[in-house]
């Protein structure tokens, strides 16, 4: 299951885009991180590095 980006909680740090080993998270034109859910293979590495816990799976 992907993971997607609480967009009320994203404080956009760029933590998680620098953590994803795919590079499926991109910051998105509101500045807040959008994850690509057709790329994301549910590492949980988004989640591990995000200091508000906006990442949670779908």
């Amino acid at each position: 299951m992907a993971y997607k980006i609480d967009a009320e909680k994203c404080i956009a740090c760029g933590a998680c885009v620098s953590a994803c080993p795919v590079e499926c998270i991109k910051m998105g034109e509101a500045g807040k991180a959008e994850i690509d859910s057709t790329m994301c293979i549910s590492c949980g590495s988004c989640q591990a590095t995000c200091p508000v816990d906006a990442p949670a799976e779908e």
